[in-house]
């Protein structure tokens, strides 16, 4: 019994065989070239929110040195209006600012570590850090189990100021 090949004009070789190469090909290279894609996309959203957060800090760290006895309404504290801003900062942006954990304390010390009043003129020119975490899982696009327990974290240390303002005005 006889086979028929279907072969090009031109050059005799056997396109069936080609396209078979081709689809091997692809079966090899399409699953690679899609994890690449996807790995950028997810580094990129995790830059996006690491880039995100350390405004929201750097902002925070310029109220938190501000006259803010003009910004903090009476029975509000600076701490509070910094947690709160940074919260809606990061909301605003489009992250989930409900899943951040906030946290101003010493940065330096036998304090360190420790919570850290604004308000208190005794703190005046002391060392102080604000840091915000979010878990990993909160800004993954496409979760995935080596990941789980990281945290996108930023930071600012800083020198409070010369007594910002009162809460009495």
């Amino acid at each position: 019994m006889r086979t028929t090949r279907q072969c090009n004009d031109r050059t005799g070789v056997d396109t069936s065989s080609r396209k078979a190469v081709a689809v091997v090909e692809a079966a090899i290279v399409l699953p690679v070239m899609l994890i690449l894609v996807l790995g950028t996309i997810e580094m990129g959203s995790a830059l996006r929110a690491s880039t995100i957060m350390q405004s929201s800090v750097r902002e925070a760290g310029r109220l938190a040195n501000m006259n803010w006895g003009d910004v903090v309404e009476s029975g509000d504290t600076p701490n509070a209006k910094i947690e709160r801003d940074i919260r809606n900062y990061v909301t605003a942006s489009g992250l989930p600012g409900s899943a951040l954990t906030v946290s101003i304390v010493y940065a330096e010390g036998q304090s360190a570590g420790l919570p850290f009043d604004i308000s208190d003129e005794d703190n005046a020119l002391q060392m102080m850090k604000i840091e915000i975490n979010m878990p990993y899982s909160a800004i993954s696009l496409f979760p995935s189990n080596h990941m789980t327990n990281s945290n996108v974290r930023a930071f600012l240390i800083l020198r409070a100021g010369l007594g910002g303002g009162a809460l009495s005005s």
